[in-house]
């Protein structure tokens, strides 16, 4: 038997059906009995929702009112009258059993499963198996329109059927011609046979991924705005009726480590991504969470792995993973195992443990737990910020996907994680930032977050030979995102005003982009973290030097330091030879490339700061000329700290601290060399402090 279902929301309707979050409304329901070709009660249920207020295209499609849903059930008791009705008509015709046979999949995916899973109640077995009447009758009548095309209505009249949507109620119209069709499927002609229903998965099953593995990048989205504590488990709930590949939930995190509110979902295919995408600003508690398209290789890239240790932890499937963070480095499995105690045993003893290390077989403080259920592991959750040995362990809920990125990022972390990658003088600069009242350049405003650069000289079209070279400056914002705002310097004033006007709210992706003619004064002043907008300019309210700017997570490659403090850090000084990798003697020295008006540019720690500046013919890094390239092959340096380990790095301090508190710090410790005066140019403000008496000098 099939239960032939209809329903609708208080909000869109048709192919938008769940789109918007509105609550269901109204159900509409008739048994039919596919042997004996007979049918049951048809059955007409409103549904109170907590928002009464309906939309217009309710109002209008339905005819239904705020009054008369008043009146009517809540959810939770309409589907159990719902369950009690259909096997009271099942009896009558002598059935027992039975499947959902609705038109198309939003019903059942995109309303009736996210709204109980918010509701905190449980659907029964029959919802999560279900007939689509589109499908069905595609592969009854292949020449009929597409799937995604089908309506009710087309489908009654590429049959024929002779029916007056005017003539019924809103709802029992759907459900008489849903069942007219059905019967005109099981006529001789066809003898069509419902076989294959639609699933939806019961809970979300984790995984391992291996990198090796192909993934549909038609499969994969992006959800972004995630609370930091949600688990892989939360998001499958926000994506409750879609069917979520095995272990295809990875959780982003940040360079130290942590989570940053983004995850890659794969789905089992494209329509169930699809699908996704719809839910695209729907909320998880009191957050929208943004979903956008993503690719299988930044997938790949998050959840895949290839230790076989990993491999072979995440083997046993269906586990709650727990991390712990903060273990002291002495700590030993059974330190853990002492430490979670007898009311949360850890899933296969020792086996269950996963200490994360260095390559170099260094503990890192990190370690993976298996639980067999949810009890155990919520029982271990009540240990965070408990104490073992001198430490508290920080204790949270994990994934497959997360384990396996925090192993990628230790496991290819250099040995000497200290050091940055290669620090070497800096070269005078070929090219200046531009400066003056010439309106030049222009500025891009609203740009979508996800835009790069390749994104940008698609945008600019055949204007991007007008660029000059290393003329595309990023706006990042304090966490070293995109903002949203670029500048771009062109060849000439002209060149800029055609592309204003060339290209304003021009389409980029889904968003519009606003495009301005401005001078180089104006880009600098935004730049160095000023404001520009219709009342003028405002200029940073930070006037002091950054003698150390900000390192940038987007071009690792490019190392960046003061010109004041370039002939400081000599790679004879910083690197032993005994921890260097061995180079070809053929091969031509490494040169860092950077202005030296980047370099020395006024922050404003509360606004936004500039990327390194980009070419078009040379994006992601920032090429150095030729000739800079020999100067620095064929110098000679002599090092200003010889001594292997002169130089200290420091982790962990206050975000206001200055250079006085820093000095303080070290006080009693070895006096600096006070002959720096006769090696290098200083400006004022560094000569005065590495002439001001102390016994550290802070670079």
């Amino acid at each position: 038997s099939l239960v032939v279902l209809f329903g609708a929301t208080a909000g869109a309707y048709g192919a938008k059906l769940g789109s918007d979050e509105r609550e269901l409304i109204l159900l509409v329901w008739q048994v039919v009995d596919l042997h004996s070709k007979k049918v049951g009660t048809l059955h007409k249920s409103l549904v109170k929702a907590d928002n009464l207020d309906l939309s217009d295209q309710c109002r209008e499609v339905s005819g239904l009112t705020p009054e008369g849903l008043g009146k009517a059930e809540p959810l939770d008791r309409v589907l159990q009258q719902f369950s009690q009705l259909v096997s009271s008509d099942l009896k009558v015709l002598g059935r027992s059993s039975y499947t959902l046979c609705s038109d198309g999949q939003l019903l059942i995916r995109q309303v009736l499963h996210p709204e109980t899973s918010k509701k905190n109640f449980l659907l029964s077995d029959c919802f999560y198996s279900f007939y689509d009447l589109r499908k069905e009758f595609h592969t009854c009548y292949p020449s009929s329109a597409a799937v995604k095309d089908q309506t009710i209505k087309t489908m009654a009249e590429y049959l024929g059927l002779g029916t007056n949507e005017a003539e019924e109620d809103f709802g029992v119209w759907q459900v008489k011609t849903m069942v007219a069709i059905i019967f005109s499927m099981l006529s001789e002609g066809c003898n069509h046979a419902f076989t294959e229903p639609e699933t939806v998965k019961y809970k979300y099953e984790t995984g391992p991924c291996s990198k090796s593995e192909t993934v549909d990048s038609e499969t994969v989205i992006r959800a972004r705005g995630l609370p930091w504590q949600s688990s892989d488990q939360d998001i499958a709930r926000f994506f409750k009726g879609l069917n979520i590949a095995k272990g295809g939930v990875a959780l982003c995190l940040n360079s130290q480590g942590r989570r940053n509110g983004e995850a890659l979902v794969r789905f089992v295919n494209s329509e169930q991504r699809d699908l996704a995408l719809e839910r695209h600003k729907h909320h998880m508690g009191s957050r929208y969470i943004e979903v956008y398209k993503a690719t299988g290789e930044e997938f790949l890239k998050i959840a895949g792995g290839t230790s076989n240790e990993v491999a072979q932890f995440l083997s046993k499937e269906n586990q709650v993973i727990i991390r712990m963070r903060g273990l002291p480095f002495t700590a030993t499995q059974e330190d853990v195992l002492g430490f979670l105690g007898p009311e949360c045993p850890v899933t296969g003893g020792k086996e269950g443990l996963l200490f994360v290390k260095y390559p170099d077989g260094r503990p890192t403080g990190d370690a993976f737990v298996l639980f067999s259920c949810e009890e155990y592991a919520q029982n271990a959750l009540k240990k965070h910020k408990e104490i073992l040995g001198k430490r508290y362990i920080e204790l949270f809920r994990s994934t497959a996907a997360e384990v396996q990125q925090v192993l990628n990022r230790y496991m290819s972390t250099p040995l000497i994680p200290t050091l940055p990658t290669p620090i070497i003088p800096v070269i005078p600069p070929a090219y200046t930032i531009a400066t003056g009242s010439i309106r030049d350049c222009v500025r891009l405003r609203g740009l979508p977050y996800t835009a790069g650069i390749d994104d940008i000289l698609e945008f600019m079209g055949d204007a991007t030979g007008d660029i000059k070279p290393h003329g595309v400056h990023m706006v990042l914002n304090q966490q070293g995102r995109p903002s949203g705002d670029a500048f771009i310097q062109m060849k000439s004033a002209d060149k800029a005003f055609m592309v204003a006007q060339k290209c304003h709210k021009k389409m980029m992706k889904d968003r519009y982009v606003e495009v301005f003619q401005c001078s180089g004064e104006e880009m600098n002043f935004v730049l160095m973290g000023g404001t520009l907008n219709r009342s003028g300019l405002s200029p940073p309210p930070c006037k002091l030097p950054c003698l150390s700017p900000p390192a940038y997570a987007a071009f690792q490659t490019a190392a960046v330091i003061p010109a004041e403090a370039a002939a400081l850090y000599q790679p004879q000084a910083l690197l032993p030879t005994t921890r260097t990798p061995q180079a070809s003697a053929a091969a031509p020295p490494t040169v860092t490339y950077y202005p030296a008006q980047a370099a020395q540019l006024y922050m404003n720690y509360t606004a936004y700061y500039p990327s390194p500046p980009v070419s078009p013919t040379t994006v992601g890094y920032l090429a150095a000329p030729p000739g800079a390239v020999a100067a620095a092959a064929t110098a000679t340096h002599t090092p200003i700290l010889p001594q292997p380990g002169a130089l200290v790095r420091m982790q962990g301090l206050p975000y206001n601290t200055g250079m006085k508190e820093i000095l303080s710090f070290f006080q009693g410790y070895q006096y600096a060399p006070d002959d720096y005066n006769g090696l290098i140019q200083l400006s004022d403000q560094a000569r005065s402090v590495l002439q001001a008496p102390k016994e550290w000098v802070c670079l």
